[in-house]
């Protein structure tokens, strides 16, 4: 079993940035997959981001979010971010951490599919205003 714990949402103005951050416990280790999503009220779940951190790092973003966001991971920490700039009134959502254990070819598509299956945590909400 895996928890995720979210933290670092809230509401800002278009143009300001937000640091995610997401705690993860129980059997987690340096090669599962991690990653974000979110949900707005009325919309699918969206991909947002996702890491695969062995053999070297490797990143993607889903294209609403590319050369905005960052996502990063500690592994002493056990701990991964999402640092979010240029936020625009279309980023507001409930923001959640994911895990799963794939390859990194899968790990990486769950960034624009945002078909986490195994854990999530229970979200954090971002709001940004006009």
């Amino acid at each position: 079993q895996v928890q995720l714990v979210e933290s670092g949402g809230g509401s800002v103005q278009a143009g300001g940035s937000l640091r995610l951050s997401c705690a993860a416990s129980g059997n987690t280790d340096k090669s599962i997959c991690m990653g974000w999503f979110r949900q707005a009220p009325g919309k699918e779940r969206e991909g947002v981001a996702a890491i695969y951190t062995p053999g070297g790092v490797n990143t993607n973003y889903a294209d609403s979010v590319k050369g905005r966001f960052t996502i990063s991971r500690d592994n002493a920490k056990n701990t991964i971010y999402l640092q979010m700039n240029s936020l625009r009134p279309d980023d507001t959502a409930r923001y959640y951490c994911a895990a799963e254990r794939l390859n990194r070819l899968l790990c990486l598509l769950r960034a624009r599919d945002g078909g986490w299956k195994d854990y999530w945590g229970q979200g954090t909400q971002v709001t940004v205003s006009s």
